[in-house]
């Protein structure tokens, strides 16, 4: 466990960030693999099966990262508070929530599986690849769920590390599985989602044993089960309106992929392996991120107001520049990137859709970098209602992008949809940061004269 409210805030917040980032490559390993595998084995439209089935997994398990990413702010703000037995209770309601939207989730998902992708208008050449790969993914959601709930309880009390570990053990997992699955048992885009599910359960599995072995502020006992009322009430009210505010975005992203369809399945599989590029930097800039919403929880917690505005503006420089960085790199290099996904037949309209991605994306990277900072600084402080408002924005964006940009700009018009949507989420977010900043501003003082008074 490591504790937030001490210490330089930048170097909290960076060394906590590191395990997050490398954790997310890794996680984004995970696809990149199956897309790598099914790319070179089985083809342009199997590839274009596993981009078609991008947007439908965001829609599903985002709700669920989200729900249990709002979750774990209140055992935040207890641990920060050093109030132990709240951690407990707290660790309870996790686990009921988690398991309860789970199987909700996991039967709503594969009993309509289908019939989505046919509202989608997936290309008949693909509908087989995604539904395969999606039927048995959401089959094993709960393993998924189970594994971010953990990763984010324990990221709750300052550790980013252990999760990491077991991560690269699951992804070492996934690729051992998907090369026996796909190329020896020809099992196909199913083959490759049974690898991802195997190995999520695999980290499940290697968290709880850690838990029980070292961890007894996470492991909760007969006294420990029961839920009070508030407590319940204070977690869904955070939880929740994440959940549904990553379930906007997603719906976004649905309407970006059913006008992507239209165009075909090159173009489909283009925009697929320049999104794996694409992220690797959207992964580092969320883990500053995430790594925020951890510190604010704790710090809050704690009463250190200033502490936050300290770390809020160490950290929106660093990631400014990152961000600026990476930006330029990929407007130069992004489209070699992209054909390591394709075959040799493909390579180069793949490299075509590349360049484009990349020319309407990557100057625009600093807005996402402020987006990430000031979104998860609100959620660390328990304000979930502008998060899920700049939610709606990036909607509203990405919806003018796939229905009215596209008709006029094709593909540009499509890609146009990210940058068009990070500037939508900012502009509330922002606004809302700056507001709650004073206000913490006059908390931080009403602190010291209660202080002094007593």
């Amino acid at each position: 466990m490591k504790g937030m409210t001490k210490g330089s805030p930048l170097k909290n917040i960076v060394l906590f960030s590191i395990p997050l980032i490398i954790g997310n490559f890794f996680q984004l390993l995970y696809n990149m693999v199956d897309s790598f595998i099914v790319g070179r084995t089985l083809g342009v439209n199997a590839l274009a099966g596993l981009g078609a089935s991008g947007s439908l997994m965001f829609f599903i398990l985002g709700f669920s990262q989200g729900f249990t990413s709002g979750l774990s702010i209140p055992t935040a703000q207890a641990f920060g508070a050093e109030d132990y037995p709240k951690v407990k209770r707290s660790v309870f309601i996790n686990w009921l929530s988690s398991i309860l939207i789970g199987l909700i989730l996991t039967c709503i998902s594969t009993y309509f599986l289908r019939d989505i992708l046919l509202f989608m208008n997936t290309p008949t050449e693909i509908i087989d690849y995604t539904y395969d790969y999606l039927k048995i993914i959401f089959g094993g959601m709960l393993m998924t769920i189970l594994y971010n709930m953990l990763s984010n309880l324990m990221r709750a009390l300052g550790d980013s590390r252990t999760p990491l570990y077991f991560l690269v053990v699951a992804m070492l997992t996934n690729i051992v599985l998907d090369y026996i699955f796909i190329v020896y048992f020809h099992w196909g885009t199913f083959g490759a989602g049974f690898a991802t599910v195997i190995s999520q359960s695999v980290s499940v599995v290697l968290l709880m044993w850690t838990i029980r072995r070292k961890w007894p502020l996470l492991q909760i006992d007969w006294k420990h089960l029961k839920v009070e009322r508030e407590e319940l009430v204070h977690h869904w009210k955070i939880g929740l309106p994440m959940a549904f505010q990553a379930s906007i975005i997603a719906i976004g992203s649905l309407s970006v992929t059913f006008a992507l369809n239209q165009l075909g399945p090159l173009a489909v599989a283009g925009f697929t392996a320049s999104q794996k590029i694409d992220q690797v930097v959207n992964l580092i800039l969320m883990s500053f991120g995430v790594a925020m919403a951890t510190y604010v929880g704790q710090n809050y917690g704690a009463h250190q107001f200033d502490r936050i505005k300290q770390g809020v503006r160490s950290v929106t420089f660093l990631t400014l520049t990152v961000a600026i960085f990476a930006g330029i790199f990929l407007i130069f290099f992004g489209g070699n990137l992209v054909t390591i996904f394709a075959d040799g037949n493909s390579q180069a309209d793949i490299y075509a859709y590349g360049q484009q991605y990349f020319r309407f994306t990557a100057p625009f990277y600093w807005l996402l970098s402020l987006l990430f900072i000031y979104r998860y600084t609100l959620q660390g402080l328990g304000d979930s209602f502008i998060p899920t408002v700049a939610g709606i924005m990036e909607l509203i964006m990405r919806v003018i992008a796939a229905f009215v940009l596209s008709q006029f700009m094709g593909f540009n018009g499509i890609v146009l949809a990210s940058p068009l949507a990070w500037l939508g989420a900012l502009l509330p977010l922002s606004f809302a940061y700056h507001k709650r900043k004073n206000r913490l501003a006059e908390q931080a003082q009403k602190d010291i004269v209660q202080l002094q008074e007593s």
